[in-house]
């Protein structure tokens, strides 16, 4: 039940759309760990203030949660490895910065925190598709 719900592809039969998934996920995935998790690491104390001024308890935790999410979750959306869990993550992460962090600035601002947001949502409720890991495990039963 646990590795249906952590891998689980569904059963694509459509080409188009598994290659628009895999698009899709390898594209948002990288653009996520290169561009915004990885010079989040290692955390400094500037992010932990950042995140110490949004009222967030623990925001040493929390800071690290954010970056490793962006960074590991990036990864793993990119690889089509457990996505539904990690979209969750970065889900949530996003609707962090986008009603948080940048919550007083102009739409165009947060609207990229925004798509990515709702990119997971969407990766979420489609899965991977057929060309991921999550599909090649699903596929040997």
């Amino acid at each position: 039940m646990i590795k249906r719900i952590i891998f689980h592809a569904e059963n694509y039969s459509s080409p188009a759309l598994n290659l628009g998934l895999l698009i899709l996920r390898v594209s948002i995935g990288l653009f996520m760990a290169f561009g915004h998790g990885l010079g989040k690491l290692p955390v400094s104390a500037g992010f932990i203030g950042a995140v110490a001024k949004m009222g967030m308890p623990m925001p040493e935790l929390f800071a690290w949660c954010a970056a490793l999410s962006e960074f590991f979750g990036g990864l793993f959306i990119a690889l089509g490895l457990a996505t539904r869990i990690f979209s969750v993550s970065l889900a949530f992460t996003m609707a962090v910065a986008g009603f948080l962090v940048h919550g007083a600035d102009p739409f165009a601002t947060k609207e990229k925190a925004f798509l990515y947001l709702i990119t997971c949502v969407v990766l979420f409720f489609t899965g991977p598709g057929k060309y991921s890991i999550d599909g090649l495990i699903n596929g040997k039963k």
